[in-house]
């Protein structure tokens, strides 16, 4: 699976879950902050875009007309000759403190003839303290698991029969969708008890994708795994 994938199959995911969600689940917000941070860790495009209809109704993504930047008053000319795409946070790479570009969104970004900026962004905060945004908008994502994301995407996939769907996420293993930096904290008795891993490999069985998950390139062989013994138990369906 290419990197253009990571970034189908996170578009993909928003998609469902945005169909198959009610229109009021605050919740639905949660999980795109998830997505996103996921579609972070690997080498893939700004991919906004592409579902931003979903974004801005959900609460998700904000716009403004650009001369509602706080900022536009002192910096009026710089914020008026933007004629194309442009993130708005600037780097010194020469600085003590520069580590990466990964930041790049915090403070919004144009695209003429809009502002945007997304939930729990730096500039997002200076729009709530400005007025800009009110009531629950001015709620920052909550913290949310990744595997408790992929279980309501799998849940709304079993329902739309996309197997695929399901069958790539479930690939990914438990060392990405239940762990983290240091892999997966629990034991494979405790990982059969949490409720999402339950549901995940459950919709997996009924659909008949773990021949899918197997075929993902980022499958890792249970020889190759951190942890043998987990990963031979999230394999053995």
């Amino acid at each position: 699976m290419s990197l253009h994938e990571i970034e189908d199959l996170v578009a993909d995911s928003i998609r469902i879950l945005d169909v198959h969600s009610e229109s009021d689940d605050s919740r639905v917000r949660d999980w795109f902050a998830v997505l996103y941070r996921f579609q972070g860790e690997y080498d893939c495009s700004f991919t906004h875009f592409r579902v931003m209809e979903i974004l801005l109704r959900r609460g998700y993504t904000y716009r403004f007309p650009v001369d509602r930047h706080p900022d536009y008053a002192q910096r009026s000319e710089y914020f008026d000759a933007l004629d194309e795409f442009a993130g708005l946070r600037t780097f010194d790479e020469e600085g003590p403190d520069f580590d990466g570009y990964g930041s790049w969104l915090e403070d919004g970004y144009v695209e003429p003839p809009f502002l945007y900026c997304d939930a729990g962004t730096a500039l997002w905060q200076r729009m709530t303290t400005a007025g800009e945004l009110r009531g629950p908008d001015t709620t920052p994502p909550r913290p949310t698991r990744l595997i408790d994301v992929v279980r309501e995407i799998a849940t709304a996939a079993e329902k739309e029969g996309d197997h695929e769907l399901i069958g790539l996420w479930y690939a990914f293993g438990c060392e990405t969708l239940v762990g983290g930096p240091s892999g997966c904290p629990f034991d494979v008795d405790e990982l059969a008890e949490m409720p999402a891993v339950r549901d995940l490999r459950a919709v997996v069985r009924r659909t008949g994708s773990l021949a899918i998950a197997q075929r993902s390139s980022y499958a890792v062989p249970v020889e190759f795994a951190d942890h043998h013994e987990l990963e031979a138990w999230w394999w053995g369906l």
